[in-house]
C-alpha cells in the first residue's frame, strides 16, 4: 500500500528538456522565466532522494505554458493493534 501526493500549478510549465534534468543536483532551468528566482538547485534532488530512502517515488507531469503537477509517494503499512484482547478469562 502507498499514499500518493501531488501539488498542482498553473503556472508557466516545465519544458520536456527541463523535466529531464529537473532532479538532478544544482541543475537550474535556463528558461529566462525562472532565472529571477533564487536557489541553487538542491531542493529537488534532496527531496528526490529522502522520498526514495522511505522506498517511494517522486516525478512530475507538466505541459510548458500551462502548468506542472509534482507528485511523489511513499509505502505505508497497516498499524497493528497491539491492544491486549479480553479472553473471558
Amino acid at each position: 500500500m502507498e499514499v500518493k501526493v501531488t501539488i498542482s500549478d498553473t503556472g508557466i510549465g516545465i519544458s520536456e528538456a527541463d523535466q529531464e534534468k529537473l532532479f538532478s543536483k544544482f541543475y537550474r532551468s535556463s528558461d529566462v522565466r525562472t532565472k529571477e528566482q533564487i536557489g541553487w538547485g538542491l531542493g529537488l534532488a534532496i527531496t528526490k532522494s529522502l522520498v526514495e530512502l522511505q522506498g517511494g517515488k517522486i516525478g512530475l507531469e507538466s505541459e510548458y505554458g500551462k502548468g506542472s503537477s509534482f507528485y511523489f509517494t511513499v509505502p505505508v503499512m497497516r498499524a497493528y493493534n497491539h491492544e491486549k484482547k479480553d479472553t473471558g478469562s
